[in-house]
């Protein structure tokens, strides 16, 4: 039986009754013991491999709630336009890649945003077709809800008026030649989809490889991931990383959504809620009850203050909502909902209000617009706000001008929310936002994105660096009720922990932006090092 000892470190437990620690002594991968570096050395030290963390902070192991691996893998085969700061810059990107592309080739990209741009606005389809005209191109939003095709695109789906847009998408049209304008919103892009090639298992699994490690590096050693979509279906994605995690021994303890269509895979590969070990586990059903808030098609209870033509749409009417939910709980699983705008949240919980809790939480994804009436129904055992803090630095200040001064006011509340007692966990969204679970932690504790230097959007909402810390450790525990053996460094419980190459807890918290991972540990084994 190997006894490991971390010594010499200024390790936060997680704990209130004994907040910081000196060393910790894992065996099995679970924390056996924990105490002071005199005393666990004096219990542990002759039959122990000590490893000195030199002083460094360590926290339980940080935990992502929600993000999409499997996109992220695939972000590494595409064009990257996260770094456009205007449509001439897009442009030129987009010409580059067709440059160096055959005639005929997809060509997908991913990640422009048009509220980075200092000037130009969204590429017309005349300018795609200008820089890519023997090339079909997709090219998604940095939210991944509104898509940008050319028309070698649409010729190669065939596309005509009256074709069939699937439910919840829209095609945007000229209003007055009728005529497609290149955007497609929600699943409009399942039109195209089918249409692009897709990557061979061995391409998915060696881009699923690279997010794996990339997510171990940046200090995480859990995951909350939603990726049937793009990995082909619940048997093959289950299959991609159980070979990669369980077999191959990357350790990133994974908890896979399943995407609602998928439904009849659970039943007939006969998983469940907990199915799994460990490292990989099926989660939740993954549905969308609205899309976002930059192309205005998050749900909204009144018209947006900046366009009072539309108040967004639902994905899914209230009647096939609350089917979905049904459908969810007759196979014993929870539901895990994008719910952005507060018609959708309403929604939502309407529908959730019709049945009993299932064994594991449900989670209300984004909640970014919760009216005080809806605060008050989210405050349940059973019911857990999945939150992504870092959307306040990509959404700001652009959102106040969408939803309006009183409804901002509503909208990004953590510390509101917390002292209401809704339980909430963090996450990154990635690829939507970058991967750096300390970058949403900032987002969280300054309300500013990196570079700002006024005092905060709503600083009253401030949470502090443990509340915010909580948010990736014991938040993405709760999740799927495992409080009780991950989220804390407590004796039994496994020993996942990140290491940092700064003090958090008395830091400026502008210092989180130069703060690096040193070390990641999951039961015990150490699967980075910086």
């Amino acid at each position: 039986m190997t006894t490991t000892i971390f010594t010499n470190g200024h390790i936060y437990t997680g704990d209130q009754q004994t907040r910081f620690v000196e060393a910790i002594v894992v065996r099995d991968g679970l924390v056996h013991d924990l105490g002071s570096d005199a005393d666990m050395r004096l219990q542990w030290g002759k039959e122990a491999h000590v490893i000195d963390l030199q002083g460094r902070t360590v926290t339980p192991g940080l935990i992502d709630s929600h993000l999409h691996l499997g996109w992220q893998g695939l972000t590494f085969l595409q064009l990257d336009l996260g770094k456009a700061r205007s449509k001439d810059d897009m442009l030129r990107l987009i010409k580059q890649r067709v440059d160096e592309t055959a005639p005929g080739e997809w060509i997908e990209g991913f990640g422009w945003d048009e509220n980075l741009f200092a000037s130009g606005g969204i590429p017309s389809i005349e300018e795609l077709d200008h820089v890519a005209p023997h090339c079909p191109i997709m090219l998604s939003r940095i939210c991944g809800h509104a898509h940008l095709i050319n028309s070698k695109a649409l010729e190669k789906i065939g596309y005509h008026k009256e074709m069939p847009v699937p439910a919840g998408g829209v095609v945007i049209c000229d209003e007055a030649s009728g005529q497609p304008t290149g955007m497609l919103l929600e699943t409009a892009s399942n039109l195209v989809r089918p249409h692009i090639p897709k990557p061979d298992y061995a391409q998915l699994k060696k881009s699923l490889r690279r997010s794996i490690q990339y997510a171990m590096q940046h200090g995480l050693t859990g995951a909350h991931t939603e990726d049937l979509r793009e990995l082909g279906g619940l048997a093959q994605t289950y299959q991609l990383y159980d070979e990669l995690i369980n077999q191959e021994g990357l350790a990133l303890r994974c908890n896979l959504l399943v995407y609602y269509p998928h439904m009849h895979e659970l039943r007939d590969l006969q998983m469940h809620a907990g199915y799994g070990n460990d490292h990989v586990r099926i989660g939740a059903v993954k549905i969308f009850a609205d899309g976002a808030l930059g192309r205005r098609t998050a749900y909204l209870s009144a018209p947006y203050a900046d366009d009072p033509s539309t108040s967004g749409y639902p994905v899914h009417e209230q009647e096939e909502l609350t089917e979905l939910v049904r459908q969810a709980r007759s196979l014993s699983m929870p539901i895990a909902v994008h719910t952005i705008g507060d018609k959708a949240l309403e929604m939502v919980l309407d529908s959730l209000d019709l049945f009993a809790p299932a064994a594991y939480p449900d989670r209300l994804i984004h909640t970014q617009i919760v009216r005080p009436d809806l605060l008050e129904r989210l405050r349940h055992p059973h019911r857990i706000a999945d939150i992504q803090p870092r959307f306040l630095a990509g959404d700001f200040p652009w959102v106040i001008d969408r939803v309006g001064p009183e409804r901002i006011s509503n909208s990004y509340i953590w510390k509101t929310m917390l002292n209401k007692g809704i339980i909430c966990a963090g996450g990154s969204d990635t690829p939507v936002e970058p991967i750096d679970p300390l970058l949403g932690i900032h987002a969280a504790v300054t309300r500013k994105a990196p570079g700002d230097t006024h005092e905060g959007y709503m600083p009253e909402e401030k949470l502090t660096m443990e509340e915010a810390i909580a948010l990736f450790t014991v938040g993405g525990a709760q999740v799927t009720a495992e409080s009780h053996v991950k989220g804390a460094l407590a004796r039994g419980k496994f020993a996942d922990m990140t290491v940092y190459s700064h003090e958090l807890f008395t830091m400026d918290p502008d210092a989180l932006l130069e703060t690096k991972i040193e070390m990641t540990v999951i039961g015990g084994k150490v699967v980075y090092t910086r």
